[in-house]
């Protein structure tokens, strides 16, 4: 409309429309060529005019509807896309899993220890690594946290944990040197989401026999550097993943602040 402003994203839209036509029309042309096709048979095949094929060969097709740039890249057997590009803002797949990683280091490094992020139990199989490890050398100690945002293969995880702590414990005896091996212990993150604790909850006999360690007192060995249970523990993280709390015995969480 006359006197009417258009908005810079038209502009800029009108400008990056045209150029893309341009190179459309050149790959259409050329791709015609090579299937030795006349302009007026290809425009049949898609139902337009010659003129407006020889139009959008010549670059002037930044107005024609993207149903028109489908059809020609059917005819000419080379698909046609049209696409946005990534969304910088967008997460990473395993954006929850990552926030639970970064608390854990964030907490650990806090309390006096190293933390590592994806550090191979076995170095020799990359693919085989704890999440967010937390060594205390001077402590000599080295803990195993694997961060879940949810379960998949409840069995798989428990065994995959199994092997990683096993390697974990033959690392610590290289760590440990002539002083002797340095102590090791394992503890779950566990996002706390409705279907987390449901799942805990039906099968929560598995859980207290894979996990008997004091969750309180794993709490406590994350963010203070107090000892390790004896045994493997797990413990909450806030959907946030801005704190981690104890797992009660019937999953009645006390917040502890990170």
């Amino acid at each position: 409309m006359p006197g009417v402003k258009r908005p810079s994203a038209r502009i800029v839209g009108h400008l990056k429309a045209s150029e893309a036509a341009a190179r459309a029309g050149l790959e259409a042309k050329a791709s015609r060529k090579r299937r030795r096709m006349r302009q007026a048979s290809l425009a049949a095949r898609i139902g337009i005019s010659q003129a407006r094929q020889a139009d959008l060969e010549a670059g002037r097709g930044g107005g024609a509807p993207l149903e028109v740039w489908f059809a020609l890249g059917e005819a000419l057997g080379r698909p046609f896309r049209a696409e946005f590009f990534r969304d910088r803002l967008e997460e990473p797949a395993d954006a929850g899993h990552l926030a639970i990683q970064e608390l854990v280091l964030k907490l650990g490094r806090r309390a006096g220890f190293e933390g590592r992020f994806e550090l191979p139990t076995r170095p020799t199989d990359p693919s085989r690594s704890s999440d967010a490890p937390l060594l205390d050398r001077g402590g000599r100690r080295l803990i195993l946290v694997e961060c879940w945002n949810t379960f998949g293969d409840l069995g798989a995880a428990a065994r995959s944990s199994d092997r990683k702590l096993a390697e974990a414990r033959a690392l610590a005896v290289a760590l440990g040197g002539n002083k002797g091996a340095f102590e090791v212990g394992l503890c779950w993150v566990v996002r706390d989401t409705a279907r987390n604790r449901e799942l805990m909850a039906r099968y929560r006999h598995i859980f207290q026999s894979r996990f008997a360690g004091s969750s309180a007192r794993w709490v406590k060995a994350l963010t203070a550097g107090a000892p390790i249970p004896d045994e493997p523990g797990i413990v909450w993280c806030d959907v946030r993943s801005t704190r981690i709390f104890a797992r009660r015995s019937r999953d009645v969480a006390t917040p502890v602040a990170d």
